[in-house]
């Protein structure tokens, strides 16, 4: 007897994986996705996705001018691949960047990756388990960066919570210490991360909860890591939030565990490079982050060339930087939270203190069937605000995948959409406009619409 032939019948078409099948596009880039397909000659300001504003360091302008040309790194137009933790002078550009915010690089082991995104994913393949009994799941403060929630998806790991609340004027409460070390003890997570320099909420997390989170993470057997692609874009008058100022000398046994995600995008303008570094002073993680990363095989060469730049740089140079940058932003970060409550009352503006983000809600001013996903997405497609120079529509950012909740429970991000600081300050300056004609616009549509 013929054994039984296996396969499907000739002509049946492929399957997508479950993960495909599941897969939407993030909350930060479906606005533009779907704005892409209009035809009517509508402008969109995009204040959807972290994109920059302002040029790149003059340092990395000139190394950029200079790869074409007879001195330039590749002039002979060979571009090789590099070691897979990046050029020596790559890595000594972002140590010497840390040094610049008032931290001790001395004993940190750096290696480029591609964006912040490929180190969000080496650290959480290297510091959280697979899914099962014993998958030590990866915890977060809520609302949090969405692309962390999609790195565990794709590596099979799973991420917890504890929920921070936006009060009506407009600040985001940290949860207690007890709170975060009860879902500590009922998850049993392996790492916590913070963003001290907040993504989406526009927060500060301060250097004192810092030190009180990594006390945590000692206590409980964590690793400490933080997301610090915005680190000293701060508003207030105090010093650089930073994992790498805090140490053992305030909490003992902290040294060993820590690990920071680290991007050219936001301080150094550089986004398009796709140029970032895992950093950690544990020699095992880094020496296994690198074996895990030659899956890959390196960073792009020319983005880590022009990082490079920053190695030579003085310290007080990259400081005065950095200060012209928190200059920038702070000044339209007032205007534009000031705009936005004059130009919709009711609206719920989220305190400006960091990175270049605000969170509005809308909720006292919508009824419960509102969702800012469905808002969002008739923006892109639909929306339209006459202004004096032509039509225009705004593009936004939905919360409510920036939340990790049980299943069931209320989700605050359905009222909820983050505004980024990044189309040009003309533009920026239309947004609180665009908002309040095309929620009116939207509220006003029938039902079927």
């Amino acid at each position: 007897m013929a054994p039984t032939d296996p396969s499907p019948p000739a002509g049946v078409p492929p399957v997508l994986s479950a993960h495909f099948q599941a897969r939407e596009p993030s909350a930060i880039r479906v606005a533009q996705q779907r704005f892409a397909q209009r035809t009517d000659g509508c402008v969109a300001v995009n204040a959807a996705i972290g994109n920059v504003q302002l040029p790149m360091h003059p340092a990395m302008q000139a190394r950029l001018r200079a790869l074409g040309t007879p001195e330039g790194p590749f002039a002979d137009g060979v571009v090789a691949y590099t070691p897979t933790a990046g050029v020596a002078e790559a890595n000594a550009a972002v140590l010497r960047i840390i040094e610049a915010s008032g931290a001790d690089p001395r004993g940190l082991y750096s290696q480029i990756t591609e964006g912040g995104s490929q180190a969000m994913e080496l650290t959480v393949l290297g510091a959280c388990g697979p899914a099962g009994q014993d998958q030590h799941p990866l915890l977060m403060l809520d609302p949090a960066y969405t692309n962390y929630v999609a790195m565990a998806a794709r590596t099979g790991r799973q991420v917890v919570s504890v929920a921070r609340t936006l009060d009506d004027a407009g600040h985001f409460s940290l949860p207690s210490l007890a709170a975060i070390e009860a879902r500590i003890l009922a998850t049993r997570p392996g790492a916590l991360v913070v963003v001290p320099y907040d993504n989406p909420t526009g927060q500060l997390i301060d250097h004192a909860t810092l030190v009180a989170l990594a006390s945590l993470c000692v206590k409980h057997g964590l690793w400490f890591i933080s997301d610090e692609a915005y680190r000293e874009l701060a508003y207030g008058d105090g010093r650089a939030s930073s994992i790498w100022r805090v140490t053992d000398a305030e909490v003992p046994g902290i040294e060993g565990r820590r690990i920071s995600i680290e991007s050219v995008s936001k301080v150094f303008n550089g986004c398009g490079l796709r140029i970032g570094a895992l950093v950690t002073d544990s020699a095992a993680f880094h020496e296994k982050a690198v074996a895990e990363q030659t899956a890959n095989l390196c960073a792009s060469a020319l983005g880590q060339a022009l990082l490079g730049a920053l190695a030579h740089e003085p310290i007080e140079g990259l400081r005065a930087w950095a200060a012209g940058l928190r200059a920038h932003y702070r000044a339209q970060f007032v205007d534009l939270a000031d705009a936005l409550r004059a130009a919709v009352p009711g609206l719920v503006v989220s305190s400006p203190d960091a990175a270049i983000y605000t969170v509005v809600d809308v909720r006292a001013l919508v009824g419960p069937a509102f969702e800012a996903a469905d808002f969002v997405r008739w923006c892109a497609e639909t929306g339209r605000v006459e202004l004096p120079d032509g039509p225009h529509t705004l593009l936004v950012a939905p919360m409510a995948e920036f939340y990790t909740l049980p299943a069931g429970a209320p989700n605050p991000g359905r009222t909820q959409m983050r505004i980024a600081c990044v189309a040009p300050p003309e533009q920026m300056a239309k947004v609180p406009t665009l908002l309040a004609a095309l929620l009116r616009a939207y509220r006003d549509l029938p039902p079927s619409a």
